[in-house]
């Protein structure tokens, strides 16, 4: 297949996710009174309205999202079912039914790639390098790893992910063959070896077995979670690293950049054999945006989903200290501000994107 066509492929995966964020928001808002002017699917010029009670359902021309406008969303309104005039705890579950929804859909994408497995591995340690002085280090061969310092391992690469993170003293969270669950801290600084291709690599000392565990119903359930556990765990991590410099903005991608990754997962032959691999693995990574575009609206950052919780709860907090409360002019004024810087992150994150397609 054509890099053209996922291309294509990522687009209308973008569009429907962020309709479904915009769904999110709708249904709570329908189930809970607040009125609902327009709900619409697509951007740009209408292709297809139509009027349904105090609603306007609209289909337009360019597949990159939704909107769903609210009476009295940005703007003082005297309808006594507009947003501005819901009770706190309406307002509260609208704004965060849009990054629900998102979750549920990337939950709704696991479960069906957790349907045809036929099993699922969980790290154990299979033994220990010679000359790396692990043998007496507390730990088993054979057992089964529950956790390094502290996070907990939902699949089988998780163990070289936190591994590869953790300082020269481990702790390790085990399962005996017998079932017992038992800590210990072990000293394990990297050590660079040449393997048997010749190449130096850092390694540990330990070696990785594997426990496969039958495809039950239960299993498949208990693992679909693990995997949006996972996801969210991996975008927090993510955060962690901007925040603290360990990556700048050269490694974020945006659209530009995920369009790449799509193009990347579902042509070449190492990850995606044939049709029904790339299928399952572009299936994979829409999970993943969808769960990052959860974890990231709930941010209390101005203009996103999260930004509009904090004002609400702010505002929660003054009317019951001071009777009083921001003004929505102030609100919207931050909110328009953190939109511009969103928008210009967005187009330095793109440059960037487009500088490393280019090798500059």
């Amino acid at each position: 297949m054509s890099t053209a066509l996922f291309v294509v492929i990522a687009i209308l995966i973008f569009g429907f996710l962020i309709a479904t964020h915009e769904l999110g928001h709708f249904t709570a808002a329908k189930l809970l009174g607040v009125k609902v002017n327009e709900f619409s699917i697509g951007m740009g010029p209408g292709l297809i309205s139509r009027q349904k009670g105090e609603t306007l359902y609209s289909l337009r021309l360019l597949p990159i999202g939704g909107y769903c406008a609210m009476e009295g969303e940005d703007e003082d309104s005297e309808d006594p079912r507009s947003f501005g005039r819901a009770r706190g705890w309406k307002k509260l579950i609208i704004l965060c039914a849009g990054a629900g929804m998102n979750l549920l859909t990337g939950v709704l994408i696991l479960l069906c790639l957790n349907i045809p497995a036929q099993g699922f591995v969980l790290p154990t340690i299979a033994g220990f390098t010679e000359g790396f002085g692990l043998e007496d280090c507390g730990i088993h061969a054979g057992d089964q790893v529950l956790a390094i310092d502290g996070h907990p391992m939902f699949s089988y690469s998780n163990l070289s992910l936190f591994l590869g993170r953790a300082g020269d003293t481990v702790k390790f969270r085990m399962q005996g063959e017998d079932g017992k669950p038992y800590t210990v801290e072990v000293y394990m600084p990297y050590q660079v070896r040449t393997d048997e291709n010749g190449q130096t690599v850092r390694q540990r000392g330990l070696m990785i077995g594997a426990n496969v565990l039958p495809a039950t119903i239960g299993n498949r359930l208990r693992f679909t979670l693990y995997d949006a556990m996972d996801y969210v765990r991996l975008v927090w991590v993510s955060l962690g690293d901007l925040v603290t410099g360990q990556v700048g903005v050269r490694d974020l991608s945006g659209m530009v950049g995920i369009t790449e990754t799509f193009a990347e997962v579902g042509t070449n032959p190492e990850y995606s054999p044939t049709i029904a691999a790339a299928a399952m693995n572009i299936a994979s990574l829409s999970a993943l945006i969808a769960v990052n575009l959860a974890v990231m609206n709930l941010l209390p950052l101005p203009a996103l989903d999260g930004g509009r919780i904090f004002f609400l709860l702010l505002n929660g907090l003054l009317l019951l200290l001071f009777r009083r409360r921001i003004d929505p002019k102030y609100e919207n004024m931050v909110h328009m501000v953190g939109m511009a810087a969103l928008m210009l992150l967005m187009l330095v994150v793109t440059a960037s994107d487009i500088g490393k397609l280019f090798g500059v």
